[in-house]
């Protein structure tokens, strides 16, 4: 595939420093962001260090800040050019029964969760649409699917941002432009990590345990690895057919 500009929001640890890491291998040259500028240096550095050949390029930005969504684009666009593969996997989660939880825990979720994977793709797109071509690859959940306890806010911010995915994907889908939601079950991650945390403190039990009990939870017994997370992502950059799609990395808790 011709090598292309990437931006992949997120991108210091977990699926999206996983993703970036597979668009490097195979050749596209890749911005990395997150709010830290010493961590998604870390991890462009690291990248950089064993993918020879692609440029990648670290970027620090809030993207709960508007101006830091234009910021980030305007300064990968003067280093690498316009945006041709946009991947929106930064994200949060947060923990409660819908009766205790906040109007600031809603509207934080809200924020991360829909309105900042918006506005990356209200800016993404005009670029795309000049050139003929483009990828959008949004990383929801299999919460974006399914009403889940204890995680209203959460899901409700899912469930939102796969509605943007499909409406963008029909509104576009003869420019040449492909929009995807990648959704992922539990996931070995530092976020993920939190949650077993949080298991193991809720229920008095070892972080073993807990870590066992959300494994059991996915049918395959197991967390999935970033890694496969970042193969569902860029299937969706290399098939142009695929399109407004929710393509479930969960072991097969929700079936399609």
């Amino acid at each position: 595939m011709t090598p292309r500009v990437c931006l992949v929001t997120g991108a210091s640890r977990g699926i999206g420093r996983a993703v970036a890491d597979r668009l490097a291998a195979v050749g596209h040259h890749v911005a990395l962001v997150a709010r830290s500028r010493s961590a998604i240096e870390e991890a462009a550095a690291d990248i950089r260090a064993r993918q020879a050949g692609p440029t990648v390029l670290g970027v620090a930005a809030d993207l709960t800040v508007p101006e830091d969504v234009e910021r980030m684009f305007a300064e990968v666009e003067r280093a690498l050019g316009p945006v041709e593969v946009l991947v929106a996997n930064a994200g949060a989660g947060s923990a409660a029964s819908l009766v205790e939880t906040t109007d600031e825990q809603w509207q934080h979720m809200i924020e991360l969760n829909l309105t900042t994977p918006f506005r990356c793709v209200r800016r993404a797109l005009p670029a795309m649409l000049e050139a003929g071509w483009g990828r959008i690859v949004v990383v929801a959940s299999v919460v974006a699917k399914r009403g889940e306890s204890q995680v209203s806010a959460y899901t409700a911010s899912k469930h939102g941002v796969l509605g943007l995915v499909r409406a963008a994907a029909a509104e576009y889908a003869r420019s040449g432009v492909t929009v995807n939601a990648v959704c992922p079950g539990y996931v070995d991650t530092p976020m993920t990590a939190e949650t077993i945390d949080a298991i193991s403190e809720r229920r008095g039990i070892e972080l073993a345990e807990a870590r066992r009990a959300l494994a059991r939870r996915q049918p395959i017994g197991r967390l999935v690895d970033p890694a496969e997370v970042a193969e569902a992502v860029h299937f969706c950059v290399v098939n142009g057919a695929v399109n407004g799609q929710g393509i479930n990395v969960d072991g097969g808790a929700v079936q399609s």
